[in-house]
C-alpha cells in the first residue's frame, strides 16, 4: 500500500530488528518475578484508572505480562509467538512488522479508555501476530501435542471463530480487545481479502457457465451464467430487441439495458 511505503521511507531508521526475541525475553523474566511475588501480576496490566493516578509503567507492563502461568504452556506460547513474529519480520522486513505490533499496541491502549470496565492486556496482541502468520502461510504444519500434524489455516478459522463467539457473548472489555487486537489485520489485509472475496465470485461464475457448456444446456442467462441445469425452477426468455437475441434468466430480464453489439 502507498501510506505503508511512504511511512517505510520515512521511518525505517527507528525499526527495531528482531523485536520479538525482547518482548519474550522481558515476558519469561516478567513470569520469574511473578513466581515469586504472585501479587506482582495486578502491578503489570493497564488500568485506567491507575494509570490516570500516575502508574504511568502500566503503558509498557502490559506488554510483557506472561501468556501463561502453567510453565509448560507458557514455553509452547512463547516459542510459538517466536516462530509466528520471526516469519513475519522475514516476509515483511523489521518496520513494517515493527508497525503491525505498534497498531495492536496503541489500539489495545485507546481501548481502556473506550470499554467501561478501563483494563487491557496483551492477550489477544499474540492472536493477531498468529492470524497475521496463518493468511501468509496457511499451508504450514505444526505438530498439535507434538503429534498431530495440523496446517495453520485451519487453526486460524478456529481462532476466527473463538473471536466472534467471545465478541457476540462476552463483555465490552472483551469486545474492546478483541478489535483493538484485529485492527492491524484488517489494515494490513482488509483490501487482500476483498480482493479474494471478488476472484472466488468470478472463479465461481466461470465454473457454473463452463459445467453449463459442457452438459450442453438449452439456455444460459449471459449475465449471471444460470442455466435450466444449475437452477431447474428458473424461469428464461431471449430478448428480440438486443443484438444476437441473447437469453436471460427473470431476474436479469427486468430492467436490463438493451446491448447493441452481440454478446
Amino acid at each position: 500500500m502507498d501510506w505503508f511505503n511512504s511511512l517505510e521511507r520515512r521511518f525505517k531508521r527507528f525499526a527495531i530488528p528482531n523485536i520479538t526475541l525482547p518482548i519474550i525475553v522481558l515476558q519469561s523474566l516478567a513470569w520469574c518475578l511473578m513466581q515469586a511475588r504472585p501479587d506482582l501480576a495486578g502491578d503489570l496490566i493497564l488500568v485506567r484508572t491507575l494509570l490516570l493516578q500516575g502508574e504511568w509503567w502500566r503503558l509498557f507492563s502490559f506488554v510483557i505480562y506472561p501468556p501463561a502461568t502453567n510453565p509448560l504452556f507458557l514455553f509452547l506460547a512463547l516459542y510459538f509467538f517466536y516462530l509466528t513474529g520471526t516469519a513475519l519480520e522475514v516476509r515483511w522486513g523489521a518496520f513494517r512488522y515493527n508497525l503491525y505490533l505498534l497498531i495492536a499496541y496503541l489500539a489495545s491502549i485507546g481501548s481502556v479508555f473506550i470499554s467501561p470496565a478501563g483494563i487491557a492486556t496483551n492477550v489477544y496482541i499474540g492472536g493477531s501476530v498468529f492470524l497475521a502468520f496463518a493468511f501468509l502461510f496457511p499451508e504450514f504444519e505444526i505438530l498439535l501435542f507434538f503429534v498431530l500434524p495440523v496446517k495453520v489455516k485451519w487453526l486460524a478459522r478456529l481462532t476466527w471463530g473463538f473471536y466472534l463467539y467471545r465478541f457476540a457473548l462476552g463483555d465490552w472489555l472483551q469486545r474492546m480487545l478483541i478489535v483493538a487486537s484485529v485492527l492491524n489485520f484488517i489494515l494490513f489485509f482488509g483490501l487482500d481479502i476483498v480482493a479474494l472475496m471478488k476472484s472466488g465470485r468470478r472463479r465461481m461464475a466461470n465454473r457454473m457457465m463452463a459445467t453449463a457448456s459442457a452438459d450442453n444446456v438449452i439456455n444460459r442467462c449471459i449475465v449471471c451464467g444460470k442455466t435450466e441445469k444449475s437452477d431447474p425452477k428458473a424461469e428464461f426468455r431471449y430478448c428480440p430487441l438486443c443484438a444476437g437475441t441473447p437469453c436471460y434468466c427473470m431476474t436479469h430480464m427486468e430492467g436490463h439495458v438493451h446491448r447493441q453489439t452481440s454478446p
